[in-house]
């Protein structure tokens, strides 16, 4: 082979090669700029509470070190119990708020005193969530009553996996995936209460 042919074959095979990278380059910028233009239509891992069983997966399985599901009160659907399953171990007879008498294993379940009607304490029930594992107990315990305590993911906390591990391990299949620009789902119950006291406002 003469000279002048071999450096038109590297000429050739410089060519084709700047080619086949710019061609990968392009593809690649612009996989990038659609998945930046299909953002909006993402979907993130949430909990149906109307499915959530409470099993106690949601404080175990999370990759994260502190679970990101996290238990919430839903204020317009609790009767303000003054014995709240939701709070109190009711399998010791005493009623008071020392630890011990919580169902909370963290203390993340808290109660204030609201007011008095015909005689009956009322208390409010809120969750502090940096002490949430998210273990369900409240949940479980709510449901005996009105159910306003609910398990969700937060998202500010969630690192939406493309697997999510609790939603794996969950028994009775209660993680979806849902618009992200739409997160956080509430119970059928809760989305009743809300929407009542909306009309009488």
């Amino acid at each position: 082979m003469s000279q002048d042919n071999q450096q038109l074959d590297r000429r050739d095979f410089m060519r084709n090669g700047t080619r086949t990278a710019g061609a990968i380059f392009l593809a690649g910028f612009a996989g990038v700029v659609a998945g930046r233009k299909g953002h909006a239509d993402e979907t993130v891992w949430q909990i149906d509470p109307d499915v959530c069983v409470a099993c106690g997966n949601c404080a175990t399985y999370c990759v994260l070190d502190e679970s990101a599901v996290k238990a919430v009160q839903c204020f317009d659907l609790c009767a303000m119990c003054d014995s709240c399953p939701g709070y109190f171990d009711l399998s010791h007879q005493e009623r008071t708020t020392a630890a011990e008498n919580q169902l909370c294993p963290t203390g993340a379940v808290l109660r204030t005193f609201i007011a008095e009607q015909a005689g009956v304490p009322r208390f409010e029930y809120y969750i502090h969530e940096p002490d949430c594992i998210g273990c369900g107990k409240c949940v479980e315990g709510c449901a005996m009553m009105n159910g306003s305590l609910y398990l969700q993911v937060r998202h500010d906390r969630c690192l939406n996996c493309n697997q999510c591990a609790i939603a794996v391990a969950c028994p009775s299949q209660a993680f979806r995936r849902v618009p992200a620009n739409d997160p956080y789902l509430m119970k059928k119950k809760a989305r009743a209460a809300v929407a009542s006291r909306g009309a009488e406002a």
